[in-house]
C-alpha cells in the first residue's frame, strides 16, 4: 500500500510537471511563430513602400517626360508653319530631339507577379509544419501511452490481442552468415552446404551460421516464425553481441536469448542456462517482447497459443530479432506476414 500511495504521488507530480513544460514548450512554440509573422508582415510593408516608391519616382519622371513632349509638340506645330525658312532649320534641330529615360518601364515589359510568391512560400513552409507536427504528434502521442508506471500492461491473453502488437521486420544481409542465403524481401533465411562469396562487414557472422535482423525492436512487440528443419534455433539478441573470431552462438552468452528445436525437443538457452522444455511442438512460434517491462515470451501457434517459455528480466538496449542453424541442409526460417 505504501508503494502504491508513493507511485500514485509520483504519477501525479510527473503529470504535472509535463504538462506544466509542455505548456511552455507549446508557448515558446506560438511566440516564434508570431514573431516570425511578424517579421514576414514587416518586410512585406517595407518591400511594398519601396517599389510603390520607386513606381511613384518614375511615375513623376514620366509626366514630366509627357509634359515636355507635349511642349515640343506645340512649338514644332508652330514652327511648322513659319514660312522663314532659315528661322525653321535653326530652331528644327533642337526641337526634333528627344530625351531617352533609361529606366522607362516600355523599354522592358515583363510579366509582374507582385507578393503572390510570397503567398505560395508561406503556404508551403504552412504544409511542411503541418507535416512535421503530425509525424510528431505522434510519436508525443506513443510516448504519453508507454509511459513506465510500476504496474506492468498485462500481457495479451490471445492472438488476435497479439496481433495488436504485430511489427513488420526483415533480415540483414551484412549479417548472414555465408552458409545462409536470404530471400522473400530478405524475410527468409535458408541454410546451405556451400559457402557463399561475401563481401567483408563488420557486422557479417563469419563462424556461426546465423543472422540478425536491421530492426531493433522497444516498446511492446509481437511476431511469427514459420520453420523447418532439424535444427533451427529463434533468438534475440543486442547488436552488440560477439561477431566473427570470437563470436557466439545465440543463447550462449549474456547479450541474447533463444529458443531451440532440434530432435523435436524445445531448448531454452541464456548464457549459462540451458532448460528443456515441453510442449507442443509447432512450425510457427509466435514471439512476444515487452522492452520496458523485461518481459520476452515464446509461444507454440497453431489452432491455439501455448506458452513455451517466458523470460522476466531488464534489457539494456534494443533488441534484434535473430537465427541460428545447426545444420546446413536446407534448413529455413521466414519471418511471417501478420495482417
Amino acid at each position: 500500500m505504501k508503494v502504491l500511495q508513493q507511485e500514485v504521488k509520483a504519477i501525479n507530480l510527473s503529470a504535472d510537471k509535463a504538462v506544466e513544460d509542455s505548456e511552455k514548450i507549446f508557448t515558446e512554440l506560438v511566440r516564434l511563430i508570431e514573431k516570425r509573422s511578424s517579421d514576414v508582415k514587416e518586410q512585406i510593408r517595407s518591400r511594398q513602400k519601396a517599389e510603390a516608391s520607386r513606381a511613384e519616382e518614375l511615375q513623376e519622371k514620366l509626366k514630366q517626360e509627357i509634359a515636355e513632349l507635349r511642349r515640343k509638340d506645340a512649338e514644332l506645330e508652330q514652327l511648322s508653319h513659319t514660312e522663314d525658312h532659315t528661322h525653321f532649320l535653326h530652331n528644327y534641330p533642337s526641337l526634333s530631339r528627344l530625351s531617352e529615360y533609361t529606366d522607362s518601364p516600355g523599354t522592358n515589359i515583363r510579366p509582374l507577379r507582385y507578393f503572390e510568391d510570397v503567398t505560395a512560400a508561406m503556404s508551403e513552409a504552412r504544409d511542411k509544419l503541418q507535416g512535421i507536427l503530425t509525424e510528431e504528434w505522434t510519436k508525443i502521442s506513443l510516448t504519453v501511452t508507454e509511459v513506465d508506471v510500476l504496474l506492468p500492461q498485462p500481457e495479451p491473453k490471445t492472438r488476435a490481442e497479439f496481433l495488436q502488437y504485430a511489427c513488420q521486420i526483415t533480415l540483414d544481409p551484412n549479417t548472414a552468415n555465408g552458409h545462409l542465403s536470404l530471400s522473400e524481401g530478405n524475410r527468409k533465411a535458408t541454410s546451405g552446404r556451400l559457402e557463399q562469396l561475401c563481401a567483408r562487414h563488420p557486422a557479417r557472422f563469419t563462424k556461426s551460421t546465423q543472422v540478425l535482423s536491421r530492426e531493433g525492436l522497444t516498446g511492446r512487440c509481437y511476431w511469427e516464425v514459420e520453420w523447418s528443419g532439424k535444427g533451427v534455433l529463434i533468438a534475440v539478441a543486442y547488436n552488440n553481441v560477439n561477431r566473427q573470431w570470437n563470436e557466439r552462438v545465440f543463447g550462449s552468452d549474456e547479450k541474447s536469448w533463444a529458443l531451440e528445436f532440434v530432435d523435436n525437443n524445445y531448448i531454452f538457452r541464456h548464457g549459462i542456462t540451458t532448460n528443456l522444455i515441453r510442449g507442443p511442438l509447432s512450425s510457427r512460434v509466435g514471439v512476444y517482447l515487452d522492452h520496458r517491462a523485461g518481459i520476452l515470451s515464446f509461444y507454440s501457434v497453431s489452432e491455439t497459443m501455448t506458452l513455451l517459455h517466458r523470460v522476466q528480466t531488464t534489457f539494456t538496449q534494443p533488441l534484434h530479432p535473430g537465427f541460428w542453424f545447426r545444420y546446413c541442409y536446407g534448413d529455413t526460417v521466414e519471418l511471417c506476414k501478420l495482417k
